[in-house]
């Protein structure tokens, strides 16, 4: 038998037992894929990272990210949270670990900068989205309100119909009209899957993201994720849909800013409330980077047997 050591932190927040949880293997040699998904499903949080050497020693580190069911070429915090753990640890295999990061990923290269504070230390990650903003129809109203419990005229249609947003990740991206409506959201497994079915392939999961804008700033918002079918009912933080919908968002904006600012927060209605920034940056009109922004906070430390 194996030991490997791993730490469990909250992503997206400043308190613990708040935002997304992750836990972190730093050291992951020796893991093939196979038992890194079995471990995944172990913790049973909506993912979990192992760290490897990277292929390129230009690179920090490969990273390796799993769902309890699944690995994904990329995801929001779990890039945020990994980055976080080895800039409080300081080292990665043997190298020091400063403020600039690279992540080998299936998705690509995710650069990532190591958030600190006036003492120098980590509180927290930035990261860039490993590619760029791809929009596509989503499902029509009729289809998409009865999977997430709501009749299908209580979904906002008027700045955009349901849309699959992607910087790297697909996701169903609808907007409804105010707080009360998100907040009575629930999936429906049996639709999730009736209307999986009937998709080309898309990662092999169906995540719904649902969003509503503040009426005092327009791109302050409030959000939830459902993916039933990768077994996370709800997910507290969703880095990678809000970096796909800040892009397409920032592509709305009037006279063209250099930069878009926006904030989401996400996990309220389930008790573990995140807040999430993104910046985007604006070429022509439109998005050439999107990045990820997020405070952490260590949680647990242990020791896994394998």
């Amino acid at each position: 038998m194996s030991q490997f050591d791993y730490v469990t932190l909250d992503v997206f927040t400043k308190e613990r037992f708040r935002g997304n949880p992750l836990a972190v293997i730093a050291d992951a040699r020796g893991l093939d894929g196979e038992t890194m998904q079995a471990i995944a499903r172990e913790f049973n949080y909506s993912e979990i990272t192992f760290v490897l050497p990277p292929a390129n020693q230009d690179n920090t580190a490969e990273v390796r990210i799993f769902t309890p069911t699944m690995e994904l070429p990329f995801a929001g915090h779990p890039n945020v949270g990994t980055a976080f753990a080895l800039a409080r640890a300081g080292h990665v295999f043997g190298k020091p670990v400063g403020d600039r990061l690279r992540f080998e990923e299936k998705a690509g290269i995710v650069e990532v900068t190591v958030e600190r504070d006036a003492s120098g230390a980590a509180t927290g990650a930035s990261i860039q989205a490993p590619q760029m903003l791809t929009v596509a129809d989503g499902l029509p109203v009729d289809t998409l309100g009865p999977m997430i419990g709501l009749a299908p005229a209580k979904i906002a249609t008027g700045n955009h119909a349901p849309l699959f947003l992607s910087v790297a990740l697909p996701f169903l991206v609808a907007e409804l009209p105010n707080l009360e409506t998100l907040a009575t959201a629930h999936p429906d497994t049996s639709l999730f899957s009736a209307a999986e079915a009937g998709l080309d392939p898309i990662d092999g999961r169906l995540s719904v993201f649902l969003y509503v804008r503040s009426g005092e700033d327009p791109l302050s918002l409030r959000a939830r994720m459902f993916a039933p079918l990768d077994n996370i009912a709800e997910d507290p933080a969703t880095g990678s849909a809000s970096a796909a919908l800040a892009a397409y968002l920032a592509t709305k904006v009037p006279s063209a800013p250099e930069t878009v600012d926006l904030t989401i927060d996400q996990g309220v209605e389930m008790g573990r409330a995140s807040h999430i920034c993104l910046r985007v940056a604006m070429s022509d009109g439109k998005p050439a980077s999107v990045r990820v922004i997020g405070d952490c906070v260590e949680v647990m430390r242990g020791t896994l047997t394998v």
